[in-house]
């Protein structure tokens, strides 16, 4: 019996966009102060991973990397399908950039192996989008991204990318790396019944020592770029308001003129 398909999905545990969410004294975000979340555009890839599976038969693992609590985002994904959980959690990930996130995922995804890596467009706190790219990259395998609709037949996968002009359908051989966008459909809710599966799920934890991976080449001190200061946006101030007396037309035409918008 031939061996099934392997899908692992890159997810990303992010702060709650409706919590108030502040930055910690080193430049990164307090993610203590609020709570978290599965990233909102990685559920897309999810969804896209199941019904791949549903489709052609597959494993489905997810993979994160963070701290401790980013173990929920791999109970959320597991608790609407899937079948196991790879977490990298180590100290030394604190304030990584993309490049390093890009490396750590990349040894973890060659440790699982794997047959099409799915990632979400974009994470909802860095909003990059530029992982999905690198971990092509890093791993030499055909990349196709912001894919609208995704599909495995053939030993290949089959993308459909749209743009504001036209739609264009790419296929590219396995293993492959995709990112979905948030057209391809709406992301399944977790079921009771999943949301109680999902608990007895493997996760299993790797450090970066299990990927042969030098604490110096990730971090906060190996980011290519520094936040040099963090100021609160000033609060918004009240408009001027025009009062039409017969003239509101004319005078809101002055106003947009003097501030030269139009």
């Amino acid at each position: 019996m031939p061996e099934p398909l392997r899908i692992v999905v890159c997810v990303k545990h992010v702060p709650d966009a409706a919590g108030e969410r502040g930055f910690a004294a080193d430049g990164t975000t307090d993610r203590a102060a609020v709570d978290g979340r599965l990233s909102e555009l990685d559920e897309y890839a999810v969804e896209q991973a199941l019904q791949v599976a549903e489709a052609v038969g597959a494993r489905v693992t997810y993979l994160t990397m963070g701290p401790a609590q980013a173990a929920d985002a791999l109970r959320k994904a597991l608790s609407m399908g899937g079948d196991a959980a790879v977490h990298v959690q180590d100290d030394a990930l604190h304030g990584s950039d993309y490049l390093a996130t890009s490396l750590v995922l990349a040894a973890a995804l060659e440790r699982t192996g794997y047959d099409l890596v799915v990632c979400g467009m974009a994470s909802t706190d860095g909003a990059g989008s530029v992982v999905p790219a690198m971990l092509a990259e890093r791993l030499r395998v055909p990349q196709a991204t912001l894919a609208g609709e995704l599909a495995v037949e053939g030993g290949e996968v089959r993308a459909r990318r749209d743009g504001e002009l036209a739609s264009e359908v790419v296929r590219a051989p396995l293993p492959a790396v995709v990112s979905v966008t948030d057209q391809t459909g709406e992301a399944r809710y977790p079921s009771f019944k999943g949301i109680m599966a999902a608990k007895k799920k493997p996760v299993t934890t790797w450090s970066l020592a299990d990927l042969g991976i030098d604490p110096s080449q990730v971090g906060l001190a190996a980011a290519a770029t520094v936040v040099e200061e963090v100021v609160p946006r000033p609060a918004r101030t009240a408009g001027t308001v025009v009062r039409d007396e017969g003239d509101g037309g004319r005078r809101i035409a002055a106003f947009l003129a003097e501030q030269k918008l139009a």
